[in-house]
């Protein structure tokens, strides 16, 4: 059983940086995908971006193209999620998921473990 926790979340001002992190227990973490999620007040919970094992392929949805860059260190056991240019629409809680496979899977239903989620809040 693989146990997530994120870190690194807050209250930034739009237009600002923000790194998120997933510290992820397990022996088997450098042969997961890694991905985050988000999920704004009243809204469903939407794909952000998405790793394979080696981090030599990655994908994010098309909101946060350009601005966020998904990494990981399997050193670490961690992967993160650096987010520049926030935008107030960037406001949600943010949650890391593991998937089995090598699909970079942007639903729901492809992961199969859970972070409880961080608060990341862009104001202006």
């Amino acid at each position: 059983q693989v146990q997530l926790v994120e870190s690194g979340g807050g209250l930034v001002q739009v237009g600002d940086s923000l790194r998120v992190s997933c510290l992820a227990s397990g022996p088997i973490f450098n042969r997961l995908v890694m991905g985050w999620f988000r999920q704004a007040p009243g809204k469903e919970r939407e794909f952000v971006a998405a790793i394979n094992w080696s981090g030599g392929s990655t994908s994010y949805a098309d909101s946060v193209k350009g601005r966020f860059t998904i990494s990981r260190d399997n050193a670490k056991n961690t992967v993160y999620l650096q987010m520049n240019s926030l935008k107030p629409e960037d406001t949600a809680v943010y949650y890391c998921a593991t998937a089995p496979g090598s699909r970079l899977g942007r639903r729901i239903d492809d992961y199969n473990y859970w972070g409880h989620g961080i608060q990341v809040t862009a104001s202006s």
